[in-house]
């Protein structure tokens, strides 16, 4: 997860109006990133860990202050055609919350946390948690078992269609900093994760995967590597026939920036790629007043987490 530690706090936060419909479409795509959800979803908060329900009738994405020292999740419900206002998930809002991934037609949502586990009061470390939605609400958070969940943290969770668990943690067995394991699903147990190999993982920082349900296109970033451009980059590989991983590539200019860009998503059913990325864009006219300065400061764009889409075809990935 490299990626950092969120205060629910809205300040300086553009917010939508009361009496405002909140206007979002998962249909158009661009085929080139474009920040997400300006005003509604994206604001001078930070912003990361997009995820699409199956269906498209449900949002969810981690909200964090300025210097992610408290992070919660936050959800958006569609009903009859019209979006509703972000608000928190039931279960959320007093531990680190984040990286939610749907499962089960969006009837299961994976996330990791840093609550206590076990009753143990003395862990801080972040673990894989799930919920299951019970009559439309999401019921009381469970931590998945010690073969996944250790003392050390376990992050982002991603799963494909036959129950492969991806996810990053940092273990002995590990072959850099942070590393990308997967757990087969057998017999509808979790088996020991293994780290996956050198097409993948490297010496440096490799962290936040996304694989797709197929489970042939893993999307991920990392950080150290000599083709970077900047402060973590996406990366893609494919699987072969052999249902090996081919050798993971930058996704380039065109996606990744000076600054760090992870936290990727793909929305199969409306075909968009999303991703948080921390760039900057400068607004370079002359400012007037504190109150304008104080308005461009909590833009989106300023620096903190955003979130971007783009068309998937424009992505060119050969599956």
């Amino acid at each position: 997860m490299l990626a950092l530690t969120i205060s629910l706090i809205c300040l300086g936060c553009k917010e939508v109006d009361a009496n405002q419909e909140t206007t979002l479409n998962l249909e158009v795509t661009k085929n080139r990133p474009t920040l997400f959800g300006d005003g509604i979803i994206s604001t001078g908060l930070y912003q990361r860990d997009l995820a699409v329900s199956p269906d498209g009738n449900q949002l969810m994405y981690t909200l964090g202050d300025y210097k992610q020292q408290r992070r919660s999740l936050v959800q958006l419900n569609k009903v009859g055609g019209v979006w509703s206002k972000p608000e928190l998930v039931s279960f959320s809002g007093v531990y680190q919350d984040i990286e939610p991934f749907y499962t089960d037609q969006g009837n299961t949502l994976f996330f990791a946390s840093n609550r206590p586990i076990n009753n143990d009061n003395t862990r801080k470390d972040y673990n894989i948690w799930y919920s299951h939605k019970i009559e439309g609400k999401w019921g009381e958070p469970k931590p998945l078992n010690n073969t996944i969940n250790t003392t050390e943290d376990e992050f982002y969770p991603s799963l494909s269609n036959n129950g492969s668990l991806y996810f990053t943690a940092t273990k002995p067995e590990g072959i850099g900093k942070e590393d990308l394991f997967v757990s087969k699903k057998v017999n509808g147990v979790y088996q020991k994760p293994s780290v996956l190999d050198s097409t993948i993982n490297t010496k440096h920082y490799e962290f936040n995967a996304y694989v797709n349900p197929e489970e042939n296109l893993l999307i991920f970033s990392s950080y150290g590597r000599a083709d970077g451009f900047g402060g973590g980059d996406l990366y893609y590989s494919l699987k072969d026939k052999s249902g090996r991983w081919s050798p993971s590539k930058n996704m380039g200019k065109d996606i990744n920036s000076d600054k760090l860009d992870f936290c990727p998503f793909v929305d199969v059913n409306r075909n968009t790629f999303y991703f948080t990325s921390e760039r900057v864009v400068v607004d370079s006219s002359k400012i007037n007043s504190i109150k304008e300065f104080k308005a461009i400061a909590n833009r989106a764009q300023n620096g903190t987490g955003n979130i971007y889409s783009i068309g998937l075809d424009a992505l060119h990935l050969e599956l």
